[in-house]
């Protein structure tokens, strides 16, 4: 008996003792040419066998695959059989697969279901394991997050691992850890095309609830520029400041551009050193303590500065993905701002069938690797 092994019976075990009429009669742990665990139980009289199966991820390709085992180790056994699915955590959605498959769930985390008989336990927590949510913010680290934001500008596109990789500038190895965590986690699908985003939204969704602001530092400035006169002068400079280095519209400032909805009295900007300098000169910025109008973001993830889109003539901004983060990371109004954005410019099908195409389905006059 492994460790996982034993830690499951010793949740089973003390998930069953909670119900007066189940009387546990024995436990077969790791029993040859069957599942993980035979828990044979006896119900007001009537004997039933729990047939457990046990995973190490919890992660839904992982529990698809367990739920089709369960259904082969049940049938000898008919209506004597109720299949149960452990894992050291399992999220809603591998949950709700458990649900739609019939079969009970158990994860040592806390939450559990069991439906036969006339017993009914359902036990729901709403924490992740520590290590859960760091895997989790690990998908849209920086490497992986250019590889998202280069797959979302065309989800409908099956990309080759090599492909994928020059296209994100980064290498096939994470490229590679990239599609086993979107297939792990059922946001993309693979087929003899290459790699798609199957569930965009709630890749989305999930990479909006863990995202925070980039790292980086973060300068104000205050400038004499307004309405038509500093929409000229973002032009100059974000041009110069393209010819030297990078700049870029950015939050609010970007959102103006791509889907109108709020007005903010700041104006944001990320740069790069030589971007800062050519917005310094062009929009007359000066330092401030106080009354700031005007926020650079230096951030130390370059590829943010590389993720940029032309919606209009000289002005060059964030891309919607980046745009709609920032803006839901930005507060109340951000977060309605970032919902009116993702409605105008990141609106995708339910089911995107694949597609080899190379071109984008939004305008993106200018991409910059």
């Amino acid at each position: 008996m492994n460790e996982l092994e034993y830690r499951a019976a010793a949740a089973l075990r003390e998930l069953l003792a909670q119900v007066p009429v189940i009387a546990l009669t024995a436990v077969d742990v790791a029993p040859r040419k069957w599942p993980d665990i035979l828990a044979h139980i006896d119900v007001s009289g009537r004997r039933r066998t729990l047939i457990c199966e046990i995973k190490a991820s919890g992660q839904p390709r992982h529990v698809r695959t367990a739920l089709l085992q369960l259904r082969e180790y049940a049938a000898p056994l008919g209506d004597a059989a109720v299949p149960l699915f452990i894992a050291p955590y399992l999220s809603p959605e591998a949950q709700a697969l458990c649900r739609q498959h019939q079969v009970g769930f158990l994860d040592l985390q806390g939450n559990a279901r069991l439906v036969f008989d006339g017993v009914f336990i359902e036990r729901l927590v709403a924490s992740k394991p520590p290590a859960e949510r760091r895997e989790l913010k690990s998908i849209f680290k920086p490497k992986s997050a250019q590889v998202l934001r280069v797959m979302l500008r065309d989800p409908r596109r099956a990309w080759r691992v090599a492909e994928l990789a020059a296209a994100a500038d980064v290498s096939l190895g994470h490229v590679s850890n990239v599609r086993n965590a979107l297939l792990d986690r059922e946001w993309a699908n693979a087929d003899q095309d290459g790699l798609f985003l199957s569930e965009p939204d709630a890749l989305l969704d999930s990479w909006r609830n863990v995202y925070e602001p980039p790292a980086g530092r973060r300068l104000g400035f205050y400038t004499t520029l307004h309405g038509s006169a500093f929409e000229e002068a973002a032009r100059k400079g974000l041009d110069a400041g393209n010819k030297s280095g990078l700049a870029l519209l950015a939050s609010f400032s970007a959102a103006k551009w791509l889907a109108p909805y709020a007005r903010a009295g700041t104006q944001y900007f990320y740069a790069d050193d030589a971007g800062l300098n050519a917005l310094r000169i062009e929009l007359k910025l000066s330092a401030t303590t106080k009354g700031e109008n005007v926020l650079v973001i230096l951030p130390k993830d370059r590829g943010l500065l590389h993720d940029a889109v032309e919606p209009a003539p000289g002005i060059v901004c964030t891309s919607p993905v980046q745009t709609y983060l920032d803006l839901a990371a930005a507060g109340e109004r951000g977060r309605e701002a970032a919902e009116h954005l993702r409605k105008e410019r990141l609106a995708w099908p339910r089911w995107l069938p694949p597609s080899r195409s190379r071109r984008p389905t939004m305008t993106t006059a200018r991409l910059r690797r």
